[in-house]
């Protein structure tokens, strides 16, 4: 159940704003209380279904003039737990705004709804010849991308939402709607609001039409797959490539532990090391040269059984591991509930890094997957917590704790590219300290004041 119930007065508006396009299904309700993360349920007093902007106008108006809170949701795939409703009130669903506006081939760029999921996106590009390249894995809406700065496997090469969000529509806590851009590649003119917003996690404005970078679908793509006789070597291979200057744009890492659950989980024969994963983009001579220098970097460092492919047939197979070592971490445990762990570092002290949390792990007696973007830094550990297994549950939150100190130590930050949510909050503090956390709160205040954004996260 709900912790709040709305105000009658709201619930009568909404109803005559919406019928049935509002929601107070006791099913419906708990679907909009969680991402998929391991944070309990905290379903809201109702859901809205808005289909335009000018109905989520209506609708934060209302809820405005009612003091209560709105938490946007898109696909339901966050990890830190942004999309549970602390305080109750309404849970606005952008799944129906899931129209494309606008594609402009000329000007490599498209204007979408927050509803369109990168799946869908790219679907209806593919026969334009063009791409949207930010892949976290999961099947996300965009404006979810949008809202925790996701990035993922494709980030080493075309970078992450914030390097491919040209403008936004956002209608703030008010009502009001502002346009943060424009369609031109850069822009001095005044504060950057686009940015400001972009991985701002729903706390400052909602999302209502975004503006993106778009892409060439490359002539050619090589995807490689390599084994090594430990991370640490794999590691050290990754910042060799690095260092070299290849043009790669997909560098993964998992480790044995990932790969002996995917094997299991998808019926595949994996080899069972450490292992990289990696793409090229470009020309067949471009792509056959970058690839052969890379191999030849990886044999230095111990890398064994290096296999390449262009195939469409044989990319994919390549790459279903990765694809599926989150949800193949998750069926290690019955019913269990995903926690995935996000930490970036400066690639010099990644090796050191996994080093010493491969450590923490086998003091713990604890064998978690772990795998990670390592092209920028980035990886994560694939928990999976049985149910109300409370004594799991405070030792991957130790492991985490120390893992988060670790990272702060080297250099590097709390979270990559999961946000934070309800569950980094503490870090925040620790990591950019009070004074940076309080403009960041004055930022809220002046443009939420009431703090019925997504109230109770990021601080």
């Amino acid at each position: 159940m709900a912790d709040h119930a709305l105000n009658p007065a709201l619930r009568d508006a909404l109803e005559a704003l919406l019928g049935p396009d509002l929601s107070t299904n006791p099913s419906i309700l708990d679907q909009h209380g969680h991402g998929e993360s391991h944070h309990p349920s905290r379903p809201p007093a109702a859901v809205a279904f808005v289909e335009t902007e000018e109905v989520l106008v209506q609708v934060v108006r209302l809820c405005q003039q009612h003091h209560t809170p709105m938490v946007a949701f898109g696909a339901g795939t966050s990890i830190e737990g942004q999309l549970q409703c602390v305080e109750g009130g309404l849970c606005i669903d952008f799944s129906r705004m899931n129209r494309i506006l606008q594609v402009n081939p000329g000007d490599l760029n498209c204007v979408v709804e927050p509803g369109v999921t990168r799946e869908q996106l790219n679907q209806h590009l593919r026969d334009q010849g063009l791409f949207f390249p930010v892949d976290p894995g999961a099947n996300a809406s965009l404006g979810g991308m949008v809202a925790t700065d996701a990035s993922g496997t494709t980030t080493l090469r075309y970078g992450g939402m914030k390097h491919n969000v040209l403008s936004l529509h956002a209608v703030l806590a008010n009502g009001d709607t502002i346009v943060t851009g424009s369609a031109a590649r850069k822009s001095s003119a005044g504060y950057n609001l686009t940015e400001l917003l972009v991985g701002s996690e729903g706390t400052l404005g909602l999302i209502s039409r975004i503006q993106l970078k778009l892409y060439g679908i490359p002539e050619q793509v090589l995807a490689a797959r390599v084994c090594f006789p430990s991370v640490h070597d794999a590691v050290m291979t990754v910042i060799n490539i690095m260092q070299y200057g290849l043009a790669v744009s997909r560098l993964e890492l998992l480790d044995a532990c990932s790969l002996q659950a995917v094997n299991q989980y998808c019926q595949t024969d994996y080899p069972q090391r450490p292992t990289l994963f990696m793409e090229f983009h470009g020309s067949d001579a471009v792509v056959t040269e970058q690839a052969a220098t890379a191999q030849s970097i990886c044999e230095e460092n111990g890398g064994e059984a290096f296999i390449s492919a262009t195939s469409e047939e044989e990319k994919k197979h390549m790459w279903h591991a990765r694809h599926n070592a989150y949800y193949a971490a998750l069926a290690q445990v019955p019913n269990g509930r995903g926690w995935v762990t996000d930490v970036c570092v400066p690639i010099s002290r990644l090796a050191d890094c996994i080093d010493a949390t491969q450590a923490d792990l086998e003091a713990e007696n604890l064998a978690i997957p772990i795998v990670g973007h390592v092209g920028d830094g980035n990886f994560h550990l694939l928990f999976s917590i049985p149910p109300d297994d409370h004594e799991r549950l405070q030792q991957a939150q130790r492991i985490n704790q120390r893992l988060i100190a670790r990272a702060h130590e080297m250099g590097g930050t709390c979270t990559g590219e999961h946000g934070i949510g309800l569950g980094k909050k503490s870090y925040l503090l620790q990591e950019k300290g009070e004074t940076t956390v309080a403009v960041m709160a004055a930022l809220k205040q002046a443009m939420d004041p009431l703090h019925l954004l997504n109230p109770g996260k990021i601080f």
